[in-house]
């Protein structure tokens, strides 16, 4: 047994059916394939969070398989799920979870054009209005790293900390999104590939326009005052 509180108990549970339900949007957007691809929430008030299991189809993904982690990406033993291995991104998500108390969902996807963009090491420039009101800017470009342990985690942090954009492209891998929930990171996954498809496509006609900073500033302090 978990031991945790009912209060607690109920907000994991509440939060694994979230998390589960999720995942639908990612292939529902075709952000993700096969068994690629990871949402996962922070537990409310406790340092804790909820990720999907490691290779298991998304039409499998349930509130049951969910797997419950503390901050450190280690699985809580005695609660559903813990007999499957976590997410193999899950040492990142915690990383995250440990070093920006602010973020309340992590979700990184394959999304293939803002994978096209990470592989080339490049961010994606801030030319449409619809860029600026969600990422403030470019969407930055963060390092190498492999998976396995933390420095997937590490770059994410490096690269967003003191930046607007909540979606970050590490190098050749593909893009991570941050946000105050699950949804809101889920969201802005989507809005990255929505991005990269567009400026790929503008890209193809000749060299897109920039928004001139003032003008860029003041749509995203609007699209943050409506998002209030």
């Amino acid at each position: 047994m978990s031991g945790f509180g009912p209060e607690l108990e109920v907000g994991i549970a509440r939060l694994r059916a979230e998390i589960a339900g999720l995942h639908a949007e990612l292939m529902h957007y075709g952000l993700v394939v096969w068994t690629g691809g990871n949402v996962s929430g922070r537990v409310a008030g406790a340092d804790l969070f909820v990720i999907k299991p490691s290779g298991v189809s998304y039409d499998q993904l349930a509130p049951e398989n969910m797997i419950l982690c503390d901050l450190d990406g280690v699985v809580v033993q005695g609660t559903p799920g813990a007999g499957r291995s976590p997410s193999s991104d899950t040492a990142a998500h915690a990383y995250v979870y440990r070093n920006m108390p602010e973020v309340g969902g992590v979700v990184h996807t394959h999304s293939p054009y803002a994978v096209a963009w990470a592989t080339r090491g490049e961010p994606i420039p801030c030319v449409t209005t619809a860029i600026a009101a969600e990422f403030g800017g470019e969407i930055p470009v963060g390092p190498f790293a492999v998976i396995g342990d933390d420095a997937i985690g590490r770059g994410i942090v490096d690269t967003l900390t003191g930046h607007r954009s909540p979606a970050v492209l590490m190098q050749n891998h593909g893009p991570f999104t941050i946000g105050p929930d699950a949804r809101s990171a889920v969201r802005s996954a989507v809005l990255v590939e929505d991005a990269a498809r567009a400026v790929h496509l503008a890209r193809q006609l000749g060299e897109p326009i920039p928004i001139a900073q003032d003008a860029l500033d003041e749509r995203y302090r609007l699209a943050s005052e409506l998002s209030l």
